[in-house]
């Protein structure tokens, strides 16, 4: 559903999903907690959890994913500047951090 230019991230050595709140992909695909939406449309969605992502939200950074299935799926928006982006590089840190660590339990 994404546009043909949306590019994945993975997680090296993580082949599948074992915590499906970390990952935009179905759980019998592989661990995907976020995914950029090209190169026009610089916003992206990532997961997060659930108290943080409804954080980010309140913040004005994003808005939950219209099809999120466990609340930990937001859309963040696109920078306009260095600031912005430095913003959001640490959300997509985050992001895979957190998807690592539950992995890895």
């Amino acid at each position: 559903m994404s546009p043909a230019t949306s590019r994945a991230l993975f997680l090296d050595g993580l082949d599948r999903t074992t915590v499906p709140a970390t990952s935009l992909a179905a759980p019998d695909q592989r661990l995907e907690p976020v995914h950029l939406h090209g190169v026009t449309d610089t916003s992206l969605h990532l997961c997060l959890p659930r108290a943080r992502a409804e954080e980010v939200c309140a913040a004005g950074w994003g808005e939950p994913h219209q099809y999120a299935d466990h609340a930990t799926e937001i859309m963040v928006y696109g920078p306009r500047d260095a600031d912005e982006l430095a913003v959001v590089l640490g959300l997509v840190r985050e992001s895979l951090d957190s998807a690592r660590a539950a992995a890895t339990r």
